[in-house]
């Protein structure tokens, strides 16, 4: 029978990749595989089991079994690939100003000519130079958070700033709540530092919170990661109850609640931050990629004061000190005003790419925020999202499907289209392109 096992297996995995089973294919129950193989039940189980392990298909629950499309990188939407110069990127964003190279250039020389250029070649503290903290201090009350520069750890991106608190506070094997669709990046931290992640189902606007407090009562949950703010890929803005209500479930749970503020700059007037609403228990974390520009790698982290000597210790062990050279541009920034100038017109800008979107796209079932760079695009039922990605590959069009974001094992069949990345006119090209792929696919 394991001979016979094994041939099963080799037989499926050839047709596969060699496009004999296409992607999206509908193989046949494991009981109609049982009859057509002569092989028991269990043994059509275990074969469907290991082609899954080796990528090849997916089980998805009351739909069936279907083939992988194997042609797609592997997690696509967390590994960013090498992009060809010609590939249009709906799959990453990294929003840019048509002046900002000019603005760089300006910094540079202005950070040239001061007298204090000597002391960026040293080493820093590890919390980052309180000069430098003092002035994130005073950006971050502009936004409800209200932090003393004693407060602040300065990190490499808002990435680095999840990495330090997942190291720092958190251990091998704890439990995390975090939204069933949610940032893929913390994802990949949840599976470098083996902490097991629990969905919460979605509700109206947000994350159900009956749901979260069911999690809580049944299993020792230690943190919940949340991004109340514009939330990524959903486009959310908690309200003023819903922060309310999820503090409330972390006091009553003893919860480290992980707050991520990294598109939050995109929203208009927004409730205060979650760290306002239990700050002795939450970790704030944001960074400068989406607001000024993605290769400046800086971000801040506002801990409760008794976490933070842990969270210095990890800043510590993996990078030392954030880079005082692009701290200092950022800095710069900043004080003169033009920060604030590029958030404004990063708002403008998504809104107008926003538009565009609903221009072609239609009044369908797509998920997003009127100033949001990414639209969630659920696919009809019979349409299968690797078909759709593999197509819009073959034109030369990147997007990402739901699997980076899911938390489920149930992964939906949609995809996130990232707005941020590429000029306008290529935008209504590529989201043109889209939306006549799922028309084509709803016509096969």
């Amino acid at each position: 029978m394991k001979v016979r096992y094994r041939a099963v297996v080799d037989e499926y995995a050839t047709a596969i990749r060699n496009g004999i089973l296409p992607a999206g294919t509908r193989l046949p129950t494991h009981r109609a595989l049982s009859a057509e193989k002569r092989i028991s039940l269990v043994t059509a189980t275990r074969v469907y089991a290991e082609l899954d392990g080796m990528g090849l298909i997916r089980g998805e629950t009351g739909r069936g079994t279907f083939v992988r499309d194997i042609a797609l990188p592997v997690g696509q939407g967390v590994d960013q690939q090498a992009m060809a110069s010609d590939v249009l990127d709906l799959n990453f964003n990294y929003p840019s100003l048509a002046n900002q190279t000019e603005q760089l250039r300006e910094a540079m020389r202005q950070l040239a000519s001061t007298g204090d250029l000597e002391s960026l070649l040293r080493y820093q503290p590890h919390a980052g130079r309180k000069i430098d903290r003092d002035i994130f201090a005073s950006w971050l009350a502009t936004v409800g958070v209200n932090p003393t520069s004693d407060d602040i750890l300065i990190v490499n991106g808002a990435q680095h700033g999840l990495t330090v608190v997942v190291m720092g506070l958190l251990k091998p094997g704890d439990v995390v709540a975090v939204d069933a669709l949610t940032y893929p990046g913390f994802k990949a931290l949840a599976a470098l530092y083996h902490l097991e992640l629990v969905p919460i189902p979605a509700g109206v606007n947000g994350p159900d919170m009956s749901a979260l407090r069911q999690i809580c009562q049944q299993r020792r949950v230690r943190a919940i990661y949340s991004m109340p703010t514009l939330h990524n890929p959903l486009g959310w803005v908690l309200s003023h109850a819903q922060r309310k209500e999820l503090a409330h479930i972390a006091r009553a749970f003893d919860l480290l609640v992980i707050e991520d503020a990294a598109y939050a700059f995109l929203a208009d007037h927004p409730p205060p931050p979650l760290v306002c609403y239990a700050p002795e228990r939450t970790v704030y974390v944001t960074g400068f990629a989406k607001n000024i520009a993605a290769g400046l790698r800086v971000g801040v982290v506002v801990p409760p004061a008794e976490m933070r000597k842990p969270l210095e210790r990890a800043i510590r062990a993996t990078t030392w000190n954030t880079p005082a050279l692009m701290v200092s541009v950022v800095c710069g920034w900043i004080k003169d005003g033009t920060a604030r100038r590029m958030e404004s017109l990063k708002r403008r800008d998504a809104r107008q790419r926003q538009a565009i979107a609903r221009e072609i796209l239609g009044d369908g079932e797509w998920i997003s925020h009127a100033n949001a760079y990414f639209i969630w695009l659920p696919l009809p039922v019979e349409i299968r999202a690797e078909r759709v990605l593999h197509r819009l590959l073959e034109q030369q069009i990147s997007v990402s499907s739901a699997e980076p974001f899911s938390t489920s094992p149930n992964v939906p069949h949609a995809i996130r289209l990232a707005l941020g990345s590429v000029s306008i006119d290529n935008l209504r090209l590529a989201l043109t392109a889209v939306k006549e792929t799922i028309e084509y696919e709803k016509d096969l």
